[in-house]
């Protein structure tokens, strides 16, 4: 059984697709869309797709927590610019411990 957040469960063998969920879409427990064998409409997880695949044993195919991080941050700068309230501060560190961690995978 994979969690895929807020109590819902699929087995994993029986999952086939996987889709992050993007733009206004996403967000407030909406990160992945699941298509399981059996239903027909995807599942709505609220857990990243880089999660649910190392959940089935799947970590090969995952490009890296770093991705999810930088798409995060991205999405968060894009929403405070928009809104006219951009914090440099914590854009910064953000950036900076995302850039180290970055560094620390490639050289570990």
């Amino acid at each position: 059984m994979v969690a895929l957040g807020f109590g819902k469960f699929a087995r994993a063998d029986r999952i086939f697709a996987l889709e992050r969920i993007t733009g206004a879409d996403r967000g407030d427990g909406r990160r992945t869309r699941v298509w399981v064998d059996g239903i027909v409409d995807p599942v709505i997880a609220s857990r990243t797709e880089s999660t649910i695949l190392r959940d089935m044993g799947q970590e090969a195919a995952i490009v890296g927590p770093e991705l999810d991080e930088a798409l995060d941050l991205a999405a968060r700068l894009a929403a405070a610019a928009d809104a006219g309230r951009v914090d440099l501060g914590d854009l910064g560190r953000r950036a900076r411990r995302l850039l180290a961690s970055t560094t620390e995978s490639a050289s570990g």
